[in-house]
């Protein structure tokens, strides 16, 4: 079995195979874990397909090192382009008092299965009192955990 995968007109294609593999992984599961291997893999596949045997002589190891080397350089830097630096969101519970919002699910009291919308992040509510309905204006009273407590502003 791994002499069929070793041989020379079979090896590039489990290189390029294999390194497409990797990239659909991260493209589905993003981390920055299989990036740089498939695309030094798929470098490697289309280098033996070119001719050159990286197998055959410390010259070749030394160039596909090299191209491997430069296909992560490259696949690092095309990553950091593509997926810019975020802040992550840091909204402590003190911090929510007095923000205002609206409702996305209705909100009722003594109960968190309403849902409302602050700054782009739906969080669990309840009311300090009657029922708000979808679309309200909201202002939160209070918070408790991951929880808030809101009011309808008129």
């Amino acid at each position: 079995m791994l002499e069929t995968l070793l041989d020379p007109a079979v090896l590039p294609w489990v290189l390029i195979v294999a390194g497409a593999a990797f990239l659909v992984i991260e493209a589905t599961t993003p981390g920055f874990f299989m990036a740089v291997p498939g695309t030094a893999m798929i470098v490697l596949g289309l280098m033996v397909l070119a001719g050159v045997d990286i197998f055959a002589s410390p010259v070749g190891v030394g160039v596909a090192v090299l191209a491997a080397i430069v296909a992560a350089v490259i696949s690092v830097l095309l990553y950091r382009r593509l997926s810019p630096d975020q802040e992550p969101i840091t909204t402590g519970r003190d911090s929510l008092i007095g923000k205002t919002g609206h409702v996305v699910v209705e909100v009722v009291p003594d109960t968190i299965s309403g849902k409302v919308d602050i700054a782009g992040v739906v969080w669990s509510a309840k009311s300090t009192g009657a029922k708000i309905a979808a679309g309200t204006k909201i202002q939160v009273t209070a918070a408790s955990g991951v929880h808030i407590t809101v009011e309808e502003v008129s």
